[in-house]
């Protein structure tokens, strides 16, 4: 239950129901936060690890810098955060999630101060939440969302800022309200951007494609999945693609930290056959070969908490 679980905050460990902040503070009434979200692995032989944990620390400096924010803690405080809470709450599979926000009241525009609290949250969302963080076997449904992904030339989107994911909970209620589980948007120029909170992969004649950085996240299991697929000798173009070839894709599947890689069964109501298809189900298996261990020239993306 998660309020038997422990939450770091500013290095020092307090009850899950103690961690708050007052309804005025600046990060909660402006969405001045930023945050990353981390899996964790049972590996078969290191024990319980963090999947890529320095490149999601570096990412959270650098959310920060990008909204002219200074964490509180240092990144290796983060990092040692992140083992101490995942061991205190004795995960062994799950999520952590490290938050930056500014607790200070402010009515105004701007923040008393830009220097951030940051806590650490470790669950096993299978025990907590009643959900398992692992890929539907039989793929999900898909549609274009009529919300465009935001531009860069507005906000930093390279930041996981908290501010800006209500763009991606807009497009995933409109999914749903599709009759589909998840959404791909379109960037203000036409072109494919990424899902809600996922990145997307097109799969055409054995070539994987993907759009490139510039307009959406530079996701981490984004990358990984692009090292693992050219670690196959899978071809992977990073261009900017038009909304046309997801009718002609021979297989599609997203990607994001707390599933991996996602397969799509259907994409604006047509089905694909077989699903998962033959590339996304060799990267769904390279995939579970890291996060368990075995796939030892990706051992370095694996930190142990013990």
């Amino acid at each position: 239950m998660l309020a038997e679980r422990m939450v770091c905050v500013n290095g020092q460990f307090i009850a899950w129901e103690q961690a708050g902040i007052h309804m005025m503070s600046h990060s909660f009434s402006r969405g001045s936060a930023i945050f990353e979200v981390l899996s964790v692995h049972d590996t078969d032989e290191r024990g319980p690890c963090v999947f890529r944990l320095d490149d999601h620390v570096q990412r959270f400096f650098s959310s920060a810098s990008a909204l002219d924010m200074v964490p509180g803690l240092s990144r290796q405080a983060v990092r040692e955060a992140v083992g101490r809470t995942v061991r205190k709450n004795s995960i062994r599979s799950g999520a952590v999630k490290i938050m930056g926000y500014n607790p200070e009241i402010a009515f105004d525009i701007l923040p008393a101060g830009n220097t951030l609290d940051v806590a650490v949250f470790a669950i096993d969302p299978a025990r907590d939440l009643g959900k398992r963080l692992v890929p539907a076997s039989d793929g999900a449904d898909m549609c274009i969302s009529s919300w465009c992904k935001l531009d860069p030339r507005t906000v930093p989107i390279a930041a996981k800022a908290a501010a800006n994911y209500l763009n991606g909970m807009l497009a995933r209620q409109d999914a749903q309200k599709n009759g589909c589980d998840m959404a791909v948007m379109l960037d203000t120029q036409g072109f494919i951007a990424e899902g809600a909170t996922e990145s997307i992969f097109l799969v055409k004649d054995g070539r994987i494609m993907t759009p490139s950085l510039g307009t959406v996240l530079h996701s981490i299991t984004r990358d990984s999945v692009i090292t693992l697929a050219r670690g196959l000798d899978i071809p992977v173009v990073e261009s900017r693609l038009t909304p046309d070839l997801l009718e002609i894709a021979d297989e599609i599947f997203f990607t994001c930290t707390p599933m991996k890689v996602l397969p799509i069964k259907t994409c604006e109501k047509s089905p694909f056959s077989p699903v998962p298809g033959p590339i996304t189900r060799q990267l769904m298996d390279v995939m579970a070969e890291v996060t368990t261990g075995r796939h030892r020239r990706s051992a370095s993306w694996l930190f142990p908490v013990s």
